[in-house]
């Protein structure tokens, strides 16, 4: 492990595993921190926001901004979780019990900011990329049908479903060559040594797969990716917004404020269970799609495509496979969602004046 991966404290710690769970039980506290700190200020700010300005129009390039920005802070405190879920949606081998034996075997054996935290930067890319259109064009898609709406009426859920998978579909194109990156760099310490790519970085990634497999691999697992994000995408901000209108029509005893945190947090809640169930399988495939290694000359390929790595993985490890990573997706997916959300929900009461969903 790097310099950086090992603090004064590793040394005073006795054995390997007194250093693994010291090094856990800091790592989680760091965690909890962060989590409990953005919520208590997002509270704090939604308890005495300060004086909004009035509302008005705001462009799609304002609502990408937004988007992106509180999708930096989810995925500042859930990264960890993300690596996790990669390296055991690729575990073909079993060599994970649980995601918390995942985490102890990847901080044994890289180290906690370089195993954990690995592939940050690609994270924060496909932030301004795939974050910022999903969010930005969904909340702006959103307020548009909201102004052709005549007064009093409410917008379909299906018309929200569709906007969120407009959304979904169009960022999770633009931010593919981040996707592939991220995907790599999290799930590099599990290959073998000789099979270890060592990418610096991001930036070094994405230009080391440019030259050495050419730029249409920068879009390898296109398919999947785009059927996931559509999927996750519809079901996070689709089922989001109603869930928050429905549960302050139904519960206004319970949920008085219709922007309040406690309402957002249960809609976000409810909104990453049904969004894990149905993309879960479309991103295992992704996954290793994304993740194969470049065949040998004369080779074929390892998957032909998106409805190869869906039979063969079905078929040499059972169709629950294709469930492989679920509880460190949805422990991921849940609290990243419901910073994510609220932070770009705050954001934008604070700066526009408005709700952004």
């Amino acid at each position: 492990p790097s310099r950086l991966s090992r603090p004064r404290f590793w040394k005073a710690c006795g054995t390997d595993s007194e250093r693994i769970m010291a090094y856990s039980t800091l790592a989680m506290k760091l965690l909890v921190g962060i989590l409990a700190c953005s919520l208590a200020g997002v509270a704090m700010g939604a308890a005495a926001p300060p004086a909004a300005p009035p509302q008005q129009k705001t462009n799609l390039g304002t609502r990408m901004v937004l988007g992106a920005l509180g999708g930096m802070g989810g995925a500042t405190a859930c990264h960890p979780l993300d690596v996790i879920r990669v390296q055991m949606q690729i575990d073909s081998t079993n060599m994970y019990k649980n995601p918390l034996d995942a985490a102890v075997q990847i901080v044994k054996r890289n180290g906690f900011f370089a195993g954990l935290y690995t592939g940050i930067d690609a994270a924060y890319l496909r932030q301004w990329t795939y974050g910022s259109c999903r969010v930005g064009i969904y909340a702006f898609l959103l307020d548009k049908v909201k102004q052709n709406q005549e007064p009093g009426t409410t917008i379909p859920f299906w018309k929200k479903l569709l906007m969120g998978s407009t959304s979904g579909a169009i960022g999770s194109m633009a931010g593919l060559p981040a996707e592939v990156s991220l995907v790599r760099m999290s799930a590099d310490s599990k290959l073998a040594p000789e099979l270890q790519r060592n990418y610096k970085s991001c930036a070094d990634c994405i230009t080391r797969i440019v030259k050495e497999e050419g730029p249409t691999k920068l879009w390898r697992g296109g398919a999947p990716t785009v059927i996931r994000a559509t999927l996750l995408s519809s079901a996070v901000l689709g089922c989001y917004s109603e869930t928050k209108e429905q549960l302050h029509k139904k519960f206004p005893k319970i949920f008085p404020d219709k922007d309040g945190v406690p309402l957002m947090f249960t809609a976000t809640m409810i909104a990453s269970v049904a969004a894990t169930a149905v993309s879960n399988p479309f991103d295992v495939v992704k996954s290793r799609v994304q993740n194969m290694p470049m065949p040998l000359a004369g080779e074929a390929p390892l998957y032909a495509g998106m409805r190869d790595c869906f039979v063969k993985t079905a078929k040499a490890e059972g169709p629950m496979a294709l469930y492989r990573g679920f509880v460190p997706s949805f422990v991921k997916l849940a609290p990243y969602t419901t910073l994510s959300l609220i932070l770009t929900e705050y954001l934008s009461k604070t700066l526009l004046g408005r709700s952004a969903m």
